[in-house]
């Protein structure tokens, strides 16, 4: 079985003009090219890492050859990602990466609102999609029936994508007086600050695999 090294190798070398890895991972740039395959289930074409949800496009400038890779290797072989033409540090090239990420994530919440809203008349929903699309965030109440409605409907969504804001003491008692089942369907989607201020409720987090 070949080596992690090996199969780097084997994928970079063959499109680039160098003969080594260092001098070959200089000829490639991040293209700003994404894809959100929605499940993960797609390979790194750069180490052959599985179970990648998201790709990003590098491409050789010398050969004009193209990957689609998971960010980390972008960060770990040090492939170039520029903003507006100027070349970005490698602490800027991660905020970079992850912003992506964030907005890729943000769009596919969106989506699954948007398809649960059609699925049912239920203002609650609505209104919790113009109330996304606006913050970014759900308030606890929202995101319980906004999860709870999206797995009634089997819709394709990632309850630990969604954001749930708990910065209003309002949103801090509405955490406090849910039930405990109500709180269990919304804790994929709690922070570990939030999961902690639930605990300190008295809420009891729900066992691994629930």
């Amino acid at each position: 079985m070949s080596t992690y090294p090996q199969r780097v190798a084997d994928n970079i070398l063959p499109l680039s003009l160098a003969g080594t890895l260092p001098e070959a991972f200089g000829e490639w740039f991040f293209t700003d090219n994404v894809e959100d395959h929605e499940d993960s289930e797609e390979v790194c074409q750069l180490c052959d890492q599985e179970q990648l949800r998201y790709h990003f496009e590098i491409e050789n400038r010398n050969t004009g050859g193209r990957l689609w890779v998971g960010s980390s290797c972008i960060l770990k072989f040090d492939v170039q990602v520029f903003e507006d033409g100027e070349l970005l540090d490698q602490g800027m090239a991660r905020k970079k990466l992850e912003s992506i990420k964030n907005k890729m994530r943000l769009d596919s919440c969106i989506r699954a609102l948007e398809l649960v809203s059609q699925k049912e008349s239920n203002g609650i929903l609505s209104n919790a999609l113009k109330y996304y699309q606006k913050n970014k965030y759900l308030t606890p109440k929202q995101a319980f029936v906004v999860l709870w409605r999206l797995k009634e409907h089997s819709i394709d969504h990632s309850a630990s994508f969604f954001k749930v804001s708990l910065k209003r003491n309002k949103y801090k008692d509405d955490l406090r007086d849910m039930s405990l089942s109500k709180v269990h369907v919304i804790w994929p989607a709690l922070t570990s600050a939030q999961r902690n201020l639930a605990t300190s409720f008295g809420h009891i987090p729900p066992k691994e695999g629930i």
